[in-house]
């Protein structure tokens, strides 16, 4: 894994003042509110007998383990055990682990690693995606993939043509332009004109004639988001997401929607199906690939011109 980073994880509008469950790089956690708003992240195995806290609840702030009673505060320290005699004092030992919790652009990011939170790098910034001009929706989307290769086929403009065929992509002209990397702290973009095909459903009311090639820049932020922004003739489409590792072999994709152009709810469901279908495309692909993790060494695959934007990712990775 990628320490000492920021992971957006969650949408904020999941987590309530019940437990829920989180499971990430094949760590087991559990995620409440505290009466002042504030999300807390801790593991999910009480350290007594390894009963899940995400079956329990909160009292006073306190997450409850459902075995014993147990009661743990946002700091992971546990203050009461029931089975105890009022002059029995508890272990120090009876101690949850917590990660470090921030709320930003309505996902939930969590610190992983072994350094001090504050200290180290920050959550990327990009306030564009706060503006009132923008109407956005949310979905996630499962793959039987690792994490970093679904999070590199969103930084892939050469298969478009190909696997998005008929969707955006122009199977007639799969010619890439030569990339030029812009690069910033934590990640890096790119960006092109592609080739575009007809619109159809409701784009094709905006758009009259033939399209011209359609700017298109993609880029990533480490560890784990990407982000697509499509200036269309109509309007710009932007979608950001965040592709949670969940374990090796499996990721969940939380992704959120931005649009300049309908505006109105009527369109969501509309846009919500756009988002969906192109995922879906790419999944059997994606799914397919071997090996399943990206190799560590730059040289055991093969690159081209094309792929410059993935071949970076490769090297801040």
């Amino acid at each position: 894994m990628l320490k000492n980073l920021w992971y957006a994880v969650e949408f904020s509008s999941a987590i309530a003042t019940s437990p829920k469950s989180l499971k990430i790089l094949d760590r087991d956690l559990v995620l409440y509110r505290t009466a002042d708003g504030q999300i807390h992240a801790m593991n999910n195995t009480c350290v007594h007998r390894g009963a899940a806290l995400v079956n329990g609840w909160i009292d006073r702030d306190c997450i409850v383990c459902p075995y014993h009673g147990w009661q743990y505060q946002p700091d992971g320290t546990c203050v009461k055990i029931p089975a105890n005699l009022p002059t029995a004092t508890i272990p120090k030992q009876a101690k949850m682990a917590t990660y470090p919790v921030q709320e930003k652009y309505g996902w939930i990011w969590l610190f992983l690693g072994d350094g001090d939170a504050p200290e180290l790098r920050s959550i990327p910034n990009f306030p564009q995606v706060e503006s009132s001009n923008l109407r956005s929706i949310q979905g996630e989307f499962h793959w039987n993939a690792n994490y970093e290769r679904v999070l590199e086929n969103g930084l892939d403009f050469a298969h478009a043509p190909f696997v998005h065929a008929g969707a955006f992509g122009n199977p007639h002209a799969p010619e890439i332009e030569e990339l030029s990397i812009d690069n910033y702290d934590g990640g890096a973009s790119a960006t092109v004109h592609l080739a575009a095909t007809p619109p159809k459903g409701l784009w094709k009311l905006l758009v009259r004639g033939e399209r011209a090639p359609i700017k298109t820049r993609t880029g990533f932020f480490l560890p784990n988001l990407t982000f697509l922004e499509v200036y269309l003739p109509f309007g710009q489409l932007t979608i950001w997401t965040a592709h949670v590792p969940i374990d090796l072999d499996t990721t969940v994709s939380k992704w959120i929607n931005f649009r300049t152009f309908f505006t109105g709810k009527w369109a969501d469901k509309d846009a919500h199906n756009r988002t969906i279908k192109i995922f879906a495309q790419d999944k059997p692909i994606v799914e397919s690939q071997r090996p399943q993790i990206i190799p560590s060494d730059l040289k055991a695959e093969l690159y081209v011109p094309a792929d410059a934007l993935q071949l970076q990712y490769r090297k801040l990775r």
